[in-house]
């Protein structure tokens, strides 16, 4: 196959708001060893793209600073020992950066092949909110049938991804939104809606358990949720935290209620993950999640399709906290 020497990628001129993105011509990636080389027709866009963007997001060395956590797309060329993939095939991938361009080399492990019956915007709009769910709710929060679970943030990309999967997966779900219209979509997901700028999601919650609480928090507040988010905890309940939205600080913790419910707090980041570590996740969904999607279910919620040049408008749509769902590039 012949590959052009050029491409468009959408990189980060300075840290700042959705204008610092900007298009640049550069050469073509190159598959190193135990990677694919995807030519993306669409790219995923993720909260953790703008924490970057605005030099929020903790950079380890090394880590590709070109934005973009997710593609969809074929394999052009494969790198040293790839065997699992083959020129031509048509995958989903969680990046390590690198996404927001015409192609993009990729841990092999990391991707996995597109359902069938699924377009490059679906499939692009999966690996990076699949991954983060499955790890954290289902890993982490230990999120198992018969439970209850709490996703803050519902009509997001990860909050909509996690209901889907809490209803696919027998969990009684409950999240949180802030207007009408996202309450609404939460309820078409299954999922029993708490509209946090009318309700106390804790009380809410206490009232609709019996007191009981929830097994899981997904959290993408961080400190301004904490105590609140602990008495919506279950016994031996699980606080798995995202984000920080609210504040990556908590004062006033309440550590007896936290010792009263033997609770466990955690979080984590995907993108800090080993290759190891995402290439184990991605088997983990082939085996418990694909046949769904294979399915017609679970499939993402898509809000609006960008080009890829035009990165920064879907920031800034992003960023305005309107949406439902998933905000996707198109590459071509």
């Amino acid at each position: 196959m012949t590959l052009p020497t050029e491409m468009t990628l959408v990189e980060i001129t300075e840290p700042g708001g959705p204008e610092v993105l900007q298009p640049q011509r550069v050469p073509l990636p190159v598959a190193g060893d135990g990677e694919v080389l995807i030519r993306v027709h669409a790219a995923g866009i993720n909260r953790p793209d703008a924490l970057q963007r605005a030099g929020e997001y903790p950079m380890k060395p090394g880590m590709n600073p070109i934005p973009g956590l997710e593609v969809a797309g074929e394999v052009v060329a494969l790198g040293t020992g790839v065997t699992a993939f083959v020129v031509g095939d048509r995958v989903c991938a969680l990046t390590n950066g690198g996404g927001y361009a015409e192609y993009c080399a990729v841990p092999a492990g990391q991707a996995l092949p597109i359902p069938e019956g699924l377009d490059w915007v679906q499939a692009a709009a999966i690996p990076e909110t699949f991954f983060t769910v499955w790890a954290n709710l289902f890993g982490l929060g230990g999120a198992s049938k018969g439970q209850r679970a709490l996703i803050h943030g519902g009509t997001s990309g990860i909050g909509t991804t996690a209901l889907m999967l809490c209803r696919e997966f027998g969990i009684q779900a409950f999240a949180t939104a802030g207007s009408t219209d996202k309450c609404a979509a939460i309820r078409e997901l299954g999922a029993e809606a708490i509209n946090y700028r009318e309700q106390d999601f804790a009380s809410v919650i206490a009232e609709k358990t019996n007191g009981q609480g929830v097994n899981a928090i997904l959290d993408i507040m961080g400190g301004s949720y904490l105590n609140a988010n602990v008495n919506a905890l279950a016994m031996d309940g699980r606080l798995v935290m995202l984000g920080f939205l609210g504040g990556a600080k908590a004062n006033d913790v309440d550590l007896l209620a936290i010792m009263a419910k033997r609770a466990v707090i955690t979080g984590s980041l995907l993108r800090a993950r080993s290759a190891a570590e995402k290439a184990a996740i991605a088997d983990q969904l082939r085996e418990h999640v694909w046949p769904a999607l294979a399915g017609g279910r679970c499939l993402p919620i898509i809000d609006k399709v960008y080009a890829l040049t035009d990165a920064a408008q879907a920031h800034a749509h992003m960023e305005a906290g309107d949406h439902i769902g998933k905000i996707v590039l198109k590459v071509d």
